[in-house]
């Protein structure tokens, strides 16, 4: 924060509410929250992944293949595993790697859905290229595909939901694998499910019970 001295935060919809109060309250103003919850009621206990439309002001400007790529803001991890012998340590840079994008998990809005086609690439990005399409509608489902000259990063993402009414389970159905280059050892990713808690009422915060389960098919190791 050096240059950043006597910077004031404040509410950028004007109120001078103390912030823990602020927080409690939640994202929604109360007439958006009674007819949100209205309509949400009957879809407890369902697969809310494609058959319900959301409210806007629940989304982050951003589609879920960009969202993708953030996995790829510390793939320095994916080069040391590379250029590492000790099998042991590969397994833990690249786990390493695996749960750095739960940093993004500050950020509780919703990317938007692509469109059925829709592309995002990323070019250069600390020498990475990526790309990802949207490969089916209904259900929603993506495909990504990044590397560098160390590593070889490939997934299908694909998650099935269970709407809880003030929160949500997300359970992962895709596959990610990484292969490195240097000698082809490849690893598998099993994401662990992630809950989606005070949708509606209360502050909003993600949370992922449960195992993440790293596995090199090349060694047996886990």
């Amino acid at each position: 924060l050096v240059g950043y001295e006597g910077l004031e935060v404040v509410n950028p919809e004007g109120g001078t509410e103390d912030a823990e109060e602020e927080a409690r309250r939640g994202r929604w103003k109360q007439e958006d929250r009674d007819s949100y919850w209205k309509m949400m009621q009957k879809y407890i206990g369902s697969d809310v992944t494609s058959m319900v439309t959301l409210p806007v002001l629940i989304f982050e400007p951003m589609s879920m293949l960009q969202k993708m790529a953030e996995l790829m803001e510390y793939s320095y991890l994916l080069d040391l595993a590379d250029e590492c012998e000790d099998p042991y340590m590969r397994l833990v840079y690249t786990t390493s790697w695996a749960i750095s994008v739960y940093y993004a998990y500050q950020r509780t809005w919703k990317p938007f859905n692509p469109i059925l086609g829709e592309t995002y690439e990323m070019v250069n990005h600390g020498g990475i290229t990526f790309i990802a399409e949207q490969v089916s509608h209904h259900p929603p489902m993506s495909a990504g595909h990044a590397e560098n000259e160390h590593f070889i990063y490939d997934i299908s993402s694909k998650v099935k939901t269970k709407f809880l009414g003030n929160s949500i389970d997300i359970y992962p159905l895709g596959r990610t694998r990484v292969t490195l280059k240097r000698d082809g050892t490849v690893f598998d990713l099993v994401p662990p499910p992630t809950k989606v808690n005070n949708l509606i009422f209360g502050r909003t915060w993600v949370d992922s019970p449960g195992e993440m389960i790293m596995t090199n098919l090349t060694t047996g190791d886990k």
